[in-house]
């Protein structure tokens, strides 16, 4: 994640290190002139990043069972409905 100093400079951090962040560290950080400024507003964001990812929908395991197989139209939702509860009065 970026973060922006006191004095508009901006550093990288990870999630835990930003919550160990303390006011000590953030002055050490600007005291030592530390991260860079950045001009362009969509640094590091989705819109930069083209690259698509690929996923491997082929494989699909013998083992398994249908889910037809598995559901009959009978069965379905009968142990988390009470047909015969306080609502048929």
């Amino acid at each position: 994640m970026y973060y922006q100093l006191a004095n508009g400079k901006i550093v990288t951090l990870s999630v835990d290190q930003f919550l160990e962040l303390t006011d000590e560290d953030v002055q050490y950080l600007m005291s030592i002139d530390y991260g860079d400024y950045i001009t362009d507003p969509f640094t590091g964001s989705a819109v930069e990043n083209t690259s698509k990812k690929e996923y491997d929908f082929s494989f699909v395991s013998v083992d398994d069972e249908s889910v037809n197989d598995i559901v009959s139209d009978d069965l379905l939702f009968d142990d988390i409905i009470d047909l015969e509860g306080p609502l048929d009065n």
